[in-house]
């Protein structure tokens, strides 16, 4: 039975090649900060409602 994966440790010109590629970096995400932000705003706004009725 043949394999057919690409073993870069196989070849040492291949697994240098995949040593030296960098690994992609993820975008960091704007997600939590607004989810705080708007939780933020609407616990300031139902305390101003809260304390001015």
């Amino acid at each position: 039975m043949v394999d057919h994966r690409t073993d870069p440790s196989a070849d040492t010109q291949a697994f240098r090649t995949f040593a030296a590629t960098p690994e992609p970096v993820a975008a960091d995400s704007r997600l939590p900060l607004a989810a705080g932000v708007a939780v933020a705003l609407v616990l300031v706004i139902g305390l101003g409602w809260f304390l001015l009725s």
